[in-house]
């Protein structure tokens, strides 16, 4: 417990006297919430969710796409 305490407190000092830093940490982290908006909007289908009714509908469904031979 004592490592987690000492760990917290140096980067809680550290972050205090920052400057510059403090801006670019809030450009990262605004950048970082962009990119996770845009990942969830386009490579994260939500298909699963709204063409079949059942999970045994969704599961017949990935398990045929998976096994599907390629031709």
């Amino acid at each position: 417990m004592y490592f987690f305490r000492t760990f917290f407190t140096l980067y809680k000092e550290g972050f205090a006297h920052l400057t510059l830093g403090k801006t670019l940490w809030k450009i990262v982290l605004l950048k970082l919430l962009i990119m996770l908006v845009v990942f969830k909007f386009f490579f994260f289908s939500t298909t699963l969710h709204t063409d079949f009714l059942d999970d045994a509908a969704r599961s017949n469904y990935v398990l045929d796409n998976l096994t599907k031979e390629k031709q």
